[in-house]
């Protein structure tokens, strides 16, 4: 069992890069091969793409016959495997929801004999780029954010899409978190994969935190999984294949980062609900 107390030299996560299918049990071994990866590679979190549970390329019926709640088979094993490898591990998944037609893309975090500590639903939907995730995929309810801390480290959730809209991070950020980490499918397209370095970076340089983005791997998503520092610094990356990118973060470098920008407190203005 992997230990998770912090070290000197900060404490390692990664992003595991793969493409979910159809195949629920085939995305749970691909989860549990990259999960042994990360830890080999001194990973103590790992933080995988949207959607882990099921995908196909268009959203269809065989979502809704594909949704779990939160504490069915997929969190459920997610558990078992944190617990084996002793890792806590982030994950998107197809939800169900009681009354609803419609299915939630939630993002679930699990710890070591505790099982889901934190979870997400996907604010902003995508309805763009000629896509219409809304038709089948329901927006999640603004709610406080929810965390879990790792290695004395405190962790928010967000999803792809959210990544266009900056007050989605600031609100984490605000609510205490250090290290933001943000599951997606980011559809491959012409400027996508430069609107995902882009964004991705941004998010994390203007709150001066890390950012832990972990998308599906070609031949739909866009690949170039990443870990950015709070200096807007790539320290790991994956490019078009399936992998496992690992980096050492600390809270001394936030806060070193902080002393020298300091614009989370010069900021003039706050976050509101529309």
């Amino acid at each position: 069992m992997a230990d998770t107390t912090p070290t000197d030299a900060g404490f390692a996560i990664a992003v595991a890069q793969f493409a979910p299918g159809a195949d629920r049990a085939a995305n749970l071994a691909g989860i549990e091969r990259l999960a042994a990866v990360a830890v080999a590679r001194g990973a103590r979190l790992v933080v995988f793409p949207e959607y882990s549970s099921y995908f196909t390329p268009a959203p269809d019926e065989s979502w809704r016959g594909a949704a779990e709640p939160v504490g069915g088979p997929f969190t459920t094993a997610l558990a078992a495997l944190a617990g084996r490898l002793g890792i806590h591990l982030v994950a998107g998944m197809i939800e169900h929801l009681d009354g609803e037609h419609r299915v939630a893309n939630t993002v679930v975090a699990v710890a070591p004999g505790e099982g889901v500590v934190a979870r997400y639903r996907k604010l902003h939907l995508y309805d763009a780029f000629g896509q219409r995730e809304s038709e089948w995929v329901a927006p999640g309810d603004i709610v406080a954010p929810e965390f879990f801390e790792a290695g004395g480290i405190r962790f928010g959730l967000q999803t792809c899409y959210d990544a266009r809209f900056p007050e989605v991070t600031r609100r984490i950020v605000d609510a205490g978190a250090d290290v933001v980490c943000m599951p997606a499918e980011w559809v491959r397209g012409p400027l996508k994969e430069a609107h995902w370095r882009v964004l991705t970076t941004a998010r994390a340089l203007e709150n001066t935190v890390y950012v832990a983005a972990a998308d599906h791997a070609p031949p739909v998503g866009a690949g170039n999984s990443m870990i950015v520092d709070p200096m807007g610094v790539e320290l790991a990356t994956i490019g078009e294949v399936t992998d496992v990118a690992v980096a050492w973060i600390s809270r001394e470098r936030i806060e070193a980062v902080r002393r020298v920008n300091p614009a989370l407190e010069l900021r003039r203005f706050r976050v509101t609900e529309r």
